[in-house]
């Protein structure tokens, strides 16, 4: 992991990605426990008995690079090739959250959409996690991977039900297996990358109401197997917990709320442009990966809103499988875009969020935020 400045030197070989710390790869380490439900900060991999759980998994808790990362001791990634780069420091961050803790369930959550998806997938369950989730395309050959590795919970992103048909049919067919859970994922609310075409989204089938009762039934009737739904986008409080609990999920995730947060490691300015932002603020926007994009309003996304000349459209990585900034010369190099946030640079960066943002008052250490989230006695925030 390198300073900001050599990013223009280094075009071809910047360490870590942000798209493996953003857009996925961030590590699980926070475990609680309540009589009858688990909670997870990151992801749950007790699946297989997990019908009695509640967990919250954190896309965003840690968004950004660890600062004692970035440090003359790491430099030598600038001269390793990208996706090796990617690769070692996906194992410097397993080891630093198995430090952290040592008996907790560890995970990580990575896009299909990224070259080094396979690599990477590989390195995690090599080096002891225990989930893993993975969206931004359906992870039709994810068993494949892990086939070493059968205890490690499998958990695709979805947005509908037949996205979820498509995989537990090509996973029982292939591989003689079926997921351990089911992400799903609302493209009208959630932050980042959004499952669904631009003209899609608002539509009412994808809202929570509709799919997750129906993914619930397909899953106990046709599948015959009850497997977890766990409810993402839009989540902000216990009463929204307590609400997708009522349509059936086993668990929510959420990623907007934990930003404003003690440890999450993105900069200062990062954070506290959550904070200030607006609903206003949170606009749609159009990505490299081929879909739309939930984020905040900034000089940025005004520039890629109306296409401005200014905004770069130069691939500095070649990380994805389809990128319409390296074929058709659209948009912006999407890793760049969201490092660039993540350090502070948050007018000139892409910062991603849900449709909640804007909602926090103050930052807050996590454990204050879990507590509200779990307590007996519910306050909407």
């Amino acid at each position: 992991m390198i300073a900001t400045r050599l990013l223009p030197l280094l075009p071809s070989d910047l360490v870590n990605t942000f798209e493996h710390l953003v857009a996925g790869m961030r590590l699980l380490a926070i475990r609680f426990l309540l009589p009858t439900h688990g909670i997870f900060a990151g992801g749950n991999g007790g699946f297989r008995s997990a019908c009695c759980y509640l967990v919250i998994a954190l896309a965003f808790v840690i968004s950004s690079i660890p600062r004692d990362l970035l440090n003359l001791s790491h430099i030598f990634y600038a001269t390793t090739p990208f996706f090796e780069a990617n690769r070692l420091a996906l194992i410097d961050e397993i080891k630093k959250a198995r430090g952290l803790s040592p008996k907790g369930i560890l995970g990580i959550n990575t896009m299909v959409v990224a070259r080094d998806y396979e690599t990477i997938v590989r390195t995690a369950v090599e080096h002891g996690v225990d989930l893993i989730i993975s969206g931004a395309g359906l992870p039709l050959q994810l068993p494949e991977y892990t086939a070493d590795y059968p205890a490690v919970a499998l958990v695709p992103i979805v947005s509908s039900t037949r996205a979820a048909r498509i995989v537990c049919r090509k996973w029982e067919r292939q591989y003689g297996r079926l997921p351990d859970a089911f992400v799903v994922e609302s493209p009208n609310s959630a932050g980042g990358h959004l499952g669904a075409k631009l003209e899609e989204l608002g539509d009412l089938a994808f809202e929570a109401e509709q799919v997750i009762p129906e993914l619930v039934t397909y899953l106990q009737l046709e599948v015959g197997h009850p497997i977890p739904v766990i409810a993402a986008g839009g989540v902000w409080d216990r009463v929204d917990i307590d609400r997708m609990l009522a349509l059936g999920a086993s668990g929510v995730q959420i990623g907007t709320r934990f930003i404003t947060t003690d440890e999450c490691d993105a900069d200062i300015h990062y954070k506290e442009f959550h904070l200030h932002a607006t609903p206003e603020d949170v606009v749609i926007i159009s990505s490299p990966v081929g879909m739309p994009g939930r984020a905040l309003r900034n000089a940025f996304v005004e520039k890629e809103i109306a296409d401005s000349p200014d905004l770069e459209k130069r691939c500095l990585f070649n990380c994805l499988h389809t990128c319409k900034c390296r074929d058709e010369q659209q948009y912006f190099c999407i890793v760049q875009a969201l490092e660039k946030a993540a350090r502070g640079d948050i007018e000139n960066g892409l910062v991603f969020a849900g449709s909640n943002a804007g909602r926090a008052d103050r930052i807050i250490p996590v454990a204050e935020l879990m507590a509200d989230l779990v307590a007996t006695e519910v306050h909407p925030a």
